[in-house]
């Protein structure tokens, strides 16, 4: 990955509050896909995004998930060329992506799911960003994972 570099581990005791790095939260997720038109029918159609931008010329399409944003790069466009080969079965982009879902009821989520034919996984409480919370466990049409949870 562009930009990666070792971390300091010294026994200095660290205070966010001293750090030059503040962090607001995550702006954006880029998925690296073999097939964008599946991927983008999957995350609007099934989860609600939006189209926000489309960049044809480069094999981009900016997806709108609440306050963030899910790039879905064409795996065979000149963005999606830069970064090797395309995610397989045996190695994927990440391990999963969680959204919050407002007004998440479980049931609802699962029926919905279940009429776009979307298998779910794990169903539990887990830790997040704002505590312990339901969340549900599927994948998109190419295997990366995602968590819904309210």
């Amino acid at each position: 990955m562009p930009g990666r570099s070792s971390v300091n581990t010294s026994t200095k005791t660290f205070r966010p509050e001293d750090s030059v790095m503040r962090l607001l939260g995550i702006d954006h997720v880029v998925i690296r896909a073999r097939d964008p038109v599946a991927m983008e029918r999957f995350y609007v159609e099934v989860l609600g995004c939006t189209v926000e931008r489309r960049q044809d010329n480069v094999g981009l399409v900016q997806l709108r998930a609440g306050a963030q944003l899910i790039d879905l790069v064409d795996v065979a466009g000149r963005l999606g060329r830069k970064g090797g080969s395309a995610p397989g079965l045996d190695g994927h982009n990440m391990d999963h992506l969680c959204l919050r879902v407002i007004d998440f009821d479980i049931d609802t989520v699962r029926a919905h799911l279940d009429s776009h034919g979307v298998s779910v996984g794990d169903i539990g409480s887990r830790h997040g960003s704002t505590g312990e919370a339901v969340s549900l466990y599927l994948s998109d049409p190419e295997g990366n994972g995602l968590e819904l949870r309210g």
